[in-house]
């Protein structure tokens, strides 16, 4: 019986901290994407500056977030 409440205890634990980190790792993803999508879309476009390339991959990168949460 003390084998499998630890065991099981053991488990929770792993998921609750899974959760955490997702979450917390989720941000950090975010701006590595819009940091190099800005980087894409400056050596493309000479005519964009860094705040009107980082409006518009903050824009595309949300809006297909989105479209792949509402897939599922």
């Amino acid at each position: 019986m003390s084998n499998n409440f630890k065991m099981i205890a053991l488990v929770i634990f792993g998921i609750v901290l899974l959760f955490i980190f997702k979450d917390q790792y989720k941000s950090h993803n975010l701006k590595k994407t819009i940091s190099a999508c800005m980087l894409a879309q400056k050596k493309t476009s000479n005519e964009l500056t860094a705040e009107q390339a980082k409006i518009l991959c903050e824009k595309e990168i949300n809006k297909m977030v989105n479209n792949s949460k509402s897939n599922y």
